[in-house]
């Protein structure tokens, strides 16, 4: 079973002891996926958006991208489907048990977690969800996405993860000039991006973190 954990931030996150690593940054759960995920990855698109964005999310873990994904498309009154694969789910409890609701005042976040897998689950008028509980290995799509989230354990955890096979797999199901952002840095994942097709860009990191990845397909 996940550990729940506090980190600097005051939001949450979940330590798997199978991995041996946290779900989040310890310096703030919610600081890390603001930054990376909303603001450097899936905002600039959303808010030049004429039609619906399709986010696509390595590792749908605690369920707070698509949490804060959603509140920016009802905000922002932009359309989004957002279709993510997680190989070992949470448990109900697991989520119960996590504060970002309560942080961020918004609601909904159960709802997430309660939407049947591999099925379209509406949760708003401009948010729908599908989750897919398989490895990324075995998810066929012929959808193009625009932002791709990348949110696989450290490459030293997971490091299947991390390799141009992969990364080659992920762009032919990104649309050219669609971005995929990633909180690792480190040199194994420029070179897998660069070898599958995108171009790598270094961008600052949240609170003490150096560099995050902005990689687009090309």
């Amino acid at each position: 079973m996940e550990r729940l954990i506090v980190t600097e931030d005051g939001s949450h996150s979940l330590y798997s002891p199978q991995y041996n690593q946290q779900y989040h940054s310890l310096q703030g759960a919610l600081v890390e996926a603001e930054h990376i995920y909303i603001n450097l990855g899936l905002r600039p698109l959303l808010e030049e958006a004429e039609s619906t964005v399709r986010v696509f999310e390595m590792g749908f873990g605690t369920g707070l991208n698509a949490f804060l994904t959603w509140k920016l498309a009802d905000l922002l009154k932009k359309d989004i489907r957002y279709v993510a694969v997680e190989a070992f789910p949470v448990s109900r409890d697991e989520a119960f048990s996590l504060n970002y609701a309560s942080l961020t005042g918004q609601s909904g976040f159960m709802e997430l977690h309660d939407c049947p897998w591999s099925e379209d689950c509406v949760l708003s008028g401009h948010f729908s969800l599908r989750k897919e509980h398989l490895r990324l290995e075995d998810f066929k799509s012929t959808e193009k996405f625009d932002v791709i989230y990348y949110d696989a354990f450290d490459p030293r955890a997971q490091p299947e993860l991390w390799t141009a096979e992969i990364f080659s797999q992920i762009a032919a199901q990104t649309r050219q000039g669609g971005v995929l952002v990633t909180y690792s840095s480190k040199g194994v994942a420029k070179r897998a991006l660069r070898a599958a097709g995108f171009e790598v860009q270094r961008h600052k990191g949240p609170g003490r973190k150096t560099h995050v990845l902005k990689a687009i397909k090309i």
